[in-house]
C-alpha cells in the first residue's frame, strides 16, 4: 500500500460539543529491498560467423518489484567472459557483436552479466549468457511464388493486406528479410519480417508484377509475385448468379478449387471464347459450412448473361461441375423463409468495397469486397 488518508476530529467538551477535522496523508516510501529480475534467470544465444560488427545477439530483459525510481534505468556489465572484448551491452540491454566471429577461432563463449538498479543503496542481480558462435549460411531461402488476385468497386480499393509470402531456409537460426524495390514503393508494401504483401488504396485496373526478395543475410532471392486487380461494374451486380457449396472454407477453396472450378464453369456457360467470368467475391454462409461464390459473365460486346441463363446453363452442367467440388444448392434469389412465391421475391445485392476479405494461401491469395443480400416479399 503505497499511501493512507486520514480523516481526524477534535472535540471539546462544551456544551453543545463543538469539533473540526483534518485530512492527514500519510505516503509510504519504497525502500529498495528488491533486486532485479533478469527473465530467464539464464540465456542461451547464437551468432553466425562472419556476421559484421554490431550485429545484435540478445535483449535482456530484467524488471524489478520497488517503485519506478528504485527501479529502471538498470545499469549493464558484461563482468566476466569479455575479456578479449568480443562483445559490447548498450544500456537498453541489447548485446552486440564487436568483431566478426570466425567458427575456428572459438565456438562457445560465456558471459557473466550484472544489472544494477537505480536505488539507494543499488541492489545488482547477475545472469550468464552463453553464446555459440555458428557457421555461416550455407542453404539459400527457397520461396513459393504468390499469384493475388483483387475484386474491387470503380476507382474504389481501401488498400490493404492481400497476401503473405511463404519462405524457407534449411539453416536453423537464418533470420529471414523480404524487400521490395524501391520503384513500386507507391503502390506496394512489403512487411520486411514476416513478408506480408500490403496494397495501398486506389490501385488501377491491371496486373502489376512485383519485384520481391527475400534474404538471409547472406543470399539474395527473388519471388515471383504477381498481382491481378479487377474493378467491378455496377452493371455486374444486377445479373449476378450464386453458387453455394457444402463443406468447404474459403481458403480450401481459393487453394485447391478455384482455378479448376473457374475452368470448368467458363466451358459450362460461356457461349463464345471471348466472353469472360468475373467471380466477385466469396463468403461464408454465416452459422454454416457453406461458402457462396457470387459471379457474373460478361459478353465480349460488354453486355451480360441474364441471371436465368446462367441457372439453366449451370443446371445443365451440375454433374460435370461436382466433378470439381460439391455444390449445395444455385442461387438467382435468396428467398429463404420469406413466405411468398419465387416471382413475387425481390432481391437486391449490395457490396461494401470498404470491408475486404482476404483468403490467403502459400500460393495463391484472393482479396473480394463483402456483398449482401437484401430480398422483400412484393406478394
Amino acid at each position: 500500500i503505497s499511501g493512507y488518508s486520514l480523516v481526524i476530529q477534535a472535540r471539546d467538551s462544551g456544551t453543545p460539543p463543538l469539533s473540526s477535522s483534518v485530512t492527514v496523508n500519510v505516503d509510504i516510501s519504497d525502500v529498495n529491498d528488491n533486486s532485479p529480475v533478469f527473465t530467464p534467470a539464464n540465456y542461451t544465444a547464437v551468432i553466425q560467423e562472419n556476421k559484421p560488427v554490431g550485429t545484435s545477439i540478445l535483449q535482456l530483459v530484467v524488471t524489478d518489484k520497488d517503485s519506478f525510481h528504485n527501479g529502471p534505468p538498470f545499469t549493464f556489465t558484461i563482468l566476466t567472459g569479455n575479456e578479449e572484448e568480443e562483445f559490447t551491452l548498450d544500456p537498453h540491454g541489447v548485446l552486440r557483436s564487436a568483431v566478426i566471429f570466425k567458427h575456428m577461432v572459438a565456438t562457445e563463449y560465456v558471459l557473466c552479466v550484472q544489472a544494477k538498479d537505480s536505488g539507494k543503496p543499488q541492489q545488482v542481480s547477475h545472469t550468464y549468457v552463453q553464446v555459440r558462435v555458428i557457421e555461416e549460411s550455407i542453404h539459400k531461402p527457397t520461396a513459393i511464388p504468390l499469384e493475388i488476385f483483387i475484386v474491387t468497386m470503380e476507382d474504389d480499393f481501401p488498400g490493404g493486406v492481400i497476401g503473405k509470402i511463404h519462405a524457407t531456409d534449411q539453416d536453423v537460426y537464418d533470420v529471414l528479410t523480404y524487400a521490395l524495390k524501391s520503384e513500386q514503393k507507391s503502390l506496394f508494401k512489403v512487411n520486411s519480417h514476416d513478408g506480408k504483401i500490403i496494397a495501398l488504396g486506389g490501385l488501377d485496373n491491371g496486373k502489376y508484377v512485383l519485384n520481391v526478395s527475400v534474404s538471409d543475410g547472406r543470399f539474395q532471392v527473388p519471388i515471383d509475385v504477381v498481382v491481378h486487380v479487377e474493378q467491378l461494374l455496377q452493371e455486374m451486380l444486377q445479373n449476378t448468379v450464386t453458387i453455394r457449396f457444402e463443406n468447404v472454407s474459403p481458403e480450401d477453396f481459393v487453394g485447391l478449387h478455384m482455378h479448376g472450378f473457374r475452368r470448368t464453369l467458363r466451358n459450362a456457360v460461356l457461349s463464345q471464347k471471348q466472353d469472360s467470368l468475373h467471380i466477385i467475391s466469396i463468403q461464408p454462409v454465416a452459422g454454416s459450412n457453406q461458402l457462396d461464390m457470387l459471379f457474373a459473365v460478361q459478353m465480349h460486346n460488354g453486355g451480360f448473361y441474364k441471371p436465368a441463363y446462367l441457372i439453366q446453363k449451370l443446371t445443365n452442367a451440375r454433374r460435370h461441375l461436382e466433378n470439381v467440388i460439391r455444390i449445395s444448392a444455385i442461387l438467382e434469389k435468396n428467398c429463404s423463409g420469406l413466405d411468398c412465391q419465387e416471382q413475387h421475391c425481390e432481391q437486391s445485392l449490395s457490396i461494401d468495397s470498404h470491408s475486404l476479405m482476404t483468403y490467403s494461401t502459400a500460393r495463391i491469395s484472393f482479396v473480394c469486397p463483402r456483398f449482401y443480400r437484401n430480398v422483400r416479399c412484393m406478394c
